[in-house]
């Protein structure tokens, strides 16, 4: 049995546990909360036994054998290192780090402790991402990829209001580009590794992050098309184009439907896959699994695709000026 805590107390971390609780060998054993009040008031509601206020003391804890890391970007680096040390395991949200020297320090650290690191990238664990992978061939050789998450922020009114919440700071590491765009660049990498050229560009907001931006990656023989925004919402579907028909993608920030079409006039392919309805489910199964292997990376959110997507975002910030108090420590 898999002890796990859990940092953070979000939406995220409400979905989480929904899909923690349907994983065996999987125990929700301890939550933190800087407030030991309101750290109370979620761990009663979701019947986590211990509590912690201070997390040295969590990490230090023999009652735990891993951590969710679910806080804000610029702490995932530092709380994860922390329980390294302390020989825990360690699923930290994307985006995983603040930019690829942080990443680096933490897979120096799941090595040296020889405890499992992992990025909690749902999309790559879904049976539809399996789909792509697995029917990729039957496009033919590869010349787009697209793909587009834009989604209004629920904070952004606020913000014009004149009240900059945690999703526009910078000194929290966050933006467009790490919040979401990630989602479409860290399938891509998985798909087809990293590019040989990235140009970005974005609209800048006040706070100093990005409201929205767009990535152009390019590979021998391809290109990469992504957009992402928190200013601005978008449907379209992500499309993989190949000299012999196109893969059409429903939300590639968790596909829920895949198809095939051919430019020959083939029947179209549906290759849709059943999944559940919460989609951390897989990734957690994968973790779990993973600990009780002894392995120290997933193969499929490797420490190689991470450090790829994480250098491609910095690659990206560095050319529209987005800077994080992070990249000076």
């Amino acid at each position: 049995m898999l002890r796990m805590g859990i940092i953070g107390s979000n939406f995220i971390t409400e979905t989480f546990i929904d899909a923690a609780r349907q994983v065996s060998g999987l125990q929700l054993a301890a939550h933190y909360s800087r407030s030991a009040e309101r750290g109370a008031e979620f761990a009663d509601k979701h019947g986590i036994p211990l509590r912690f206020t201070n997390l040295d003391e969590m990490a230090a804890s023999d009652a735990l054998d891993a951590i969710y890391i679910a806080s804000p970007n610029a702490m995932h680096a530092q709380q994860s290192i922390a329980f390294m040390k302390r020989g825990k395991h360690v699923l930290c949200e994307k985006p995983i780090a603040s930019n690829s020297r942080e990443l680096r320090e933490m897979i120096a650290a799941s090595q040296e402790h020889g405890v499992l690191l992992m990025e909690a990238m749902k999309s790559t664990f879904l049976p539809n991402f399996a789909a792509i992978r697995d029917n990729l061939h039957k496009l033919g050789e590869v010349r787009q990829y697209f793909a587009s998450y834009c989604q209004y922020s629920s904070r952004y009114d606020r913000y014009k209001a004149g009240e900059v919440l945690n999703a526009f700071k910078p000194e929290l590491s966050n933006g467009s580009l790490v919040d979401i765009g990630t989602y479409c660049i860290y399938p891509l990498v998985a798909l087809f590794g990293k590019p040989e050229k990235v140009q970005a560009s974005a609209v800048m907001l006040e706070s100093g992050v990005d409201g929205r931006g767009s990535l152009l990656l390019s590979y021998k023989g391809m290109d990469a098309m992504l957009t992402h925004s928190k200013i601005s919402d978008s449907h379209l579907p992500a499309e993989i184009q190949g000299e012999n028909g196109i893969m059409l993608i429903e939300r590639i920030s968790q596909p829920a439907s895949v198809r095939l079409s051919y430019r020959d006039g083939s029947p179209e392919e549906e290759l849709t896959r059943p999944q559940a309805d919460n989609t951390m489910l897989y990734e957690i199964e994968e973790f779990v699994r993973l600990a009780a292997e002894g392995k120290t990376e997933s193969d499929i959110n490797s420490f190689e695709v991470s450090l790829a997507v994480m250098e491609i975002m910095d690659e990206a910030r560095r050319q529209i000026g987005l800077v994080f108090p992070a990249d000076r420590g």
